[in-house]
C-alpha cells in the first residue's frame, strides 16, 4: 500500500470518528457518567434493589462506550506512528501488522458506527423479546426454543443481562412461545430489526420418514416502558388469572398458584409471569410487558396514520429470515440480503452481522 494512499485512508479513519464522536456526544456522556457515580455511591443505594441495578448497569455501559470511543481514537492516532515505522525501517513485518491492524480498525469503526444510527425515539432503551411458534407443529415449537437459545447466547456472548419472564412449553418438544428481558441500553434499538417471522427449512428431526419440514416462529421486540410513556391501565379493564407454573421435567415447578397471566380486555391482549416467587411480583412484571405491548400498539397506529400521509409509506414485509440445514446450508436475511453459510454459528449467537446489515437498512428506509 502505498503512502499516500495509507495517508488518505487514516485521514479519512479520523474524520468517521470525529463525525462519531460528535454524534456520541463524549462530553455529556462523561457528564452522565459523574452524576451516576454519584448515585453510586451513595450509603442508601441498595436500599431498592431494583433502581440500585438499573444505575449500576446503565454507569457500567456509559464507561464501556466512552473507554470504547477512547480506544479506537487511540488505535487510529498509534495507525500513522505503525506505517511511519514500516516505511522507515522498511520493515516487511511490521507494514504486515501495520496492514492487520488497519483492517481491525476499520471493522471496528464500522461496528461503532452502526451505534450512532439509534436514533429513534426508544432506541435508547431495553427490550422485551416475544418469540411463538407459529406454523409448522412440532417443529414450530423446536424453533421456537432454538430461537430463545439464540438471543440468550448473543446476549451472554456480550456479558448482556438477561430475565426470562415466561415460557410456555409445548407438549412433544419446544415451546409455544416464551418473553424475556435484554437488560442493556440500546437492546431495544438494537434488537428491534429482528422482528417478524424467521423460517426454518431442514429435514424434521420428528419426522420417521425424515421427510423436509418447513417451520415458522415469529418474534416480537418491545421497548421497556418507562414513567414518562403514560400508559395508564384501569384495573376494571383487566382479567387477572392464577395458576401453578410449570416447566419440562418439573422444573421450575412451584407448589403454589404464584404464575399470574393477565387479559386487558379492550385489546384482547395476553401476557403471563412465573419466574418469580410470589404472585405480586409476577402481577407487577407481567403489568410491565402488559404496559410494553400496549406501548408498541400505540406506536404502530401512530406510525400507520405517518404511513397513510405518506401515500401508503414503505411496509418492511413480514417473513424477515430464513434458515436453511437442507438441501444445503445457509441463513438470509430477506431484506437487507447479507447471509451467512454456517447456520449453526447463527444459531448459537453469532448474530451481529445480521443485526448492523438490519440496522444500516432500516436507517436506509428512513431516508
Amino acid at each position: 500500500m502505498a503512502v499516500v494512499d495509507v495517508s488518505e485512508e487514516l485521514k479519512s479513519l479520523s474524520s468517521t470518528m470525529e463525525s462519531i464522536e460528535a454524534v456520541l456526544d463524549l462530553d455529556k456522556l462523561r457528564a452522565d457518567i459523574a452524576v451516576l457515580e454519584e448515585q453510586a455511591a451513595a450509603p442508601s443505594l441498595w436500599d431498592d434493589p431494583d433502581a440500585a441495578q438499573k444505575i449500576t448497569s446503565k454507569l457500567s455501559h456509559l464507561q464501556a462506550e466512552v473507554r470504547k470511543a477512547e480506544t479506537l481514537r487511540g488505535r487510529i492516532d498509534d495507525l500513522s506512528v505503525l506505517f511511519q515505522m514500516a516505511e522507515e525501517e522498511d520493515d516487511p513485518d511490521t507494514r504486515a501488522e501495520a496492514e492487520s491492524e488497519l483492517t481491525s480498525v476499520k471493522k471496528a469503526l464500522d461496528e461503532m458506527e452502526v451505534r450512532t444510527l439509534l436514533s429513534g425515539e426508544y432506541d435508547s432503551r431495553e427490550a422485551l423479546v416475544n418469540i411463538r411458534a407459529e406454523a409448522g407443529g412440532v417443529d414450530a415449537a423446536d424453533f421456537a426454543e432454538q430461537l430463545q437459545r439464540m438471543y440468550l447466547r448473543w446476549a451472554e456472548r456480550h456479558g448482556y443481562k438477561t430475565e426470562v419472564y415466561e415460557t410456555s412449553y409445548a407438549e412433544e418438544a419446544g415451546i409455544k412461545s416464551t418473553t424475556f428481558a435484554v437488560q442493556i441500553p440500546y437492546a431495544y434499538g438494537t434488537l428491534s430489526v429482528e422482528q417478524g417471522t424467521h423460517r426454518l427449512v431442514r429435514i424434521s428431526p420428528f419426522d420417521n420418514q425424515g421427510r423436509r419440514q418447513t417451520s415458522f416462529a415469529g418474534v416480537e421486540v418491545l421497548p421497556v416502558v418507562e414513567t414518562t410513556d403514560h400508559i395508564e391501565i384501569d384495573e376494571s379493564e383487566l382479567r387477572v388469572d392464577v395458576y401453578r407454573s410449570s416447566g419440562p421435567g418439573g422444573q421450575g415447578v412451584n407448589t403454589t398458584d404464584s404464575a399470574v397471566r393477565l387479559t386487558h380486555l379492550p385489546t384482547g391482549i395476553v401476557v403471563s409471569c412465573q419466574n418469580e416467587r410470589s404472585q405480586i411480583q409476577n402481577k407487577a412484571t407481567a403489568m410491565n410487558v402488559l404496559q410494553a405491548k400496549l406501548l408498541e400498539r400505540k406506536r404502530q397506529e401512530e406510525r400507520a396514520k405517518m404511513d397513510a400521509l405518506k401515500d401508503g409509506g414503505s411496509s418492511w414485509g413480514n417473513q424477515m429470515r430464513s434458515y436453511v440445514l437442507h438441501p444445503y446450508q445457509m441463513v438470509k436475511d430477506l431484506r437487507t440480503e447479507f447471509e451467512v453459510g454456517n447456520p449453526q454459528s447463527v444459531l448459537d449467537g453469532e448474530i451481529d452481522g445480521f443485526l448492523e446489515a438490519g440496522i444500516r437498512w432500516r436507517k436506509q428506509q428512513e431516508k
